[in-house]
């Protein structure tokens, strides 16, 4: 089957095989080279031309991109350096983004959020919450969208407006929308997984008294 590119009867817009961005204010530039990529069909490519090694491009291409794309450098010289960009697969792939049990808290700090996801874009947040024992997080109202919590080791209580829950791994916890909740860790800790629909920040408000 021809591509869309080639087919006679396709209603896509061809695009030109050359991005070139060097003109381009820097703060816009991946934005725009994705949006690029995100029109290619599966086997398309085109010549990205910039004005350096776009290193931190590709480290963008890998954590967003992995499986799916290549990457053939065409051009090195000072000013003028031209990278093929081509697409492997018509979405990002699945892979494997962290193992839960190897992330440890950074030195020096109390508990609370180890690690992020950062994958772009995206239409999920997702936090490792890791607190040492009798540690915890004071009682507050969430955001407003509900938050599943996946208990992956250790023990807890989540207090909320009315009783205490106790909390083991392998449960799964909702917290609903806007309600009020406090968590404290057991005398093992405990190390759970925050899944939430996707919003500029999470914040955390004062419990109304």
């Amino acid at each position: 089957m021809p591509s869309p590119s080639t087919d006679p009867h396709s209603t896509r817009t061809p695009q030109p095989a050359i991005l070139d961005v060097r003109e381009v204010p820097k703060p816009q530039r991946h934005g725009r080279i994705f949006a690029r990529f995100e029109q290619l069909g599966v086997g398309e490519s085109f010549v990205l031309v910039n004005d350096h090694d776009p290193l931190h491009l590709r480290d963008d291409f890998e954590r967003d991109q992995p499986g799916s794309f290549d990457w053939e450098y065409e051009g090195t010289e000072d000013g003028d350096w031209r990278v093929r960009i081509s697409r492997l697969a018509s979405t990002a792939l699945p892979r494997v983004l962290v193992d839960t049990a190897e992330v440890e808290l950074p030195e020096g700090t109390a508990g609370g959020a180890a690690w992020s996801i950062g994958v772009q874009p995206r239409d999920l947040d997702s936090n490792l919450v890791i607190l040492p024992a009798g540690g915890g997080i004071g009682e507050h109202v969430g955001p407003d969208h509900d938050v599943l919590v996946v208990v992956l080791a250790g023990s807890g209580t989540i207090t909320t407006e009315r009783d205490q829950v106790e909390v083991a791994p392998g449960e799964l916890v909702l917290l609903p929308r806007r309600s009020r909740r406090a968590f404290t860790a057991g005398p093992e800790g405990l190390r759970h997984l925050t899944v939430h629909r996707r919003r500029p920040t999470l914040q955390i408000t004062d419990a109304p008294r």
